[in-house]
């Protein structure tokens, strides 16, 4: 009876079942692509087996597949980067974290009597991804699918509050910090400023910075799987600050429970 080779052994190994009861080499493969994407660039196959303590020969294998498949690839420096077909999931989950997060909106709006948005960190940029209109009859800059600069909304402090300031103020540089309106914030430092008052406070305020006469409260999706925060919109005249008092447990509360269902993964196949 022929025994098994040294070469066979990795892929028997990768094939085994994870102890979540998955498939291994599955696991390792996404956790491989979070860690690219962690990197924000080019990695190389022993900076992945370090930070990830899997060997050379199962990192080299599974990123040959992970190429072959379009979701990795590999530059002409022989190091890797992600690849353009995950450009489309991308999206895709996008489009489908604003349907699940429309009833924890809806709820927003049902104890606020204002209009709610959740809006992700897409690069240097801000994009609504879901919305729940007042019933109130005013309309407002925010709409699903429009992209903003982060210094001049409360959901760009509310997802920023937390990065480093020096990556902070690089996002500034490349994007500037052009005044919607004269409460916009135009300065590296006072930005800085107000993301430590978002750290102080647990929330976010765009107080006529981005819209004349518009107030808006934001939080950060704790956990989620990519930088998320909701907010409400209303006239500066509802949205006062006894109004701010009430609002923002409430916005603090969906936040979490939005996040306990984006974590969630679901009844098992």
């Amino acid at each position: 009876m022929p025994t098994s080779s040294a070469s066979d052994a990795p892929a028997e190994a990768a094939a085994k079942p994870a102890a979540s009861g998955g498939v291994q080499s599955l696991e390792r493969a996404f956790d491989l692509l979070e860690r690219m994407a962690d990197a924000g660039g080019e990695v190389g196959l022993s900076e992945l087996s370090a930070s990830s303590g899997l060997p050379l020969p199962t990192i080299h294998r599974l990123m040959r597949t992970l190429v072959a498949c379009g979701y990795v690839r590999q530059q002409t420096n022989r190091r890797y980067a992600l690849g353009p077909r995950l450009i489309r999931l991308g999206e895709s989950a996008s489009r489908l974290l604003g349907t699940w997060a429309r009833p924890y909106l809806a709820r927003l709006v049902e104890e606020t009597g204002e209009t709610a948005n959740m809006a992700l960190l897409d690069g240097d940029e801000i994009v609504y991804v879901a919305q729940v209109p007042s019933k109130h009859s005013m309309r407002m800059f925010t709409e699903v699918g429009r992209r903003v600069l982060p210094h001049s909304t409360g959901v760009g402090k509310a997802l920023l509050a937390h990065v480093p300031a020096d990556e902070v103020r690089a996002l500034l540089s490349r994007t500037g910090m052009p005044a919607a309106t004269d409460r916009t914030i135009t300065t590296p430092d006072a930005f800085l400023s107000a993301l430590e008052e978002v750290r102080r406070t647990g929330y976010a305020v765009d107080d006529n910075e981005q819209e004349v006469g518009v107030r808006c409260l934001a939080v950060p999706v704790p956990d989620s799987p990519t930088a998320a925060a909701i907010s409400i919109s209303g006239p500066a005249g509802r949205v006062t600050e006894s109004a701010t008092e009430r609002i923002v447990p409430v916005l603090q509360q969906v936040a979490v429970e939005l996040s306990q269902a984006l974590a969630s993964s679901g009844p098992a196949a």
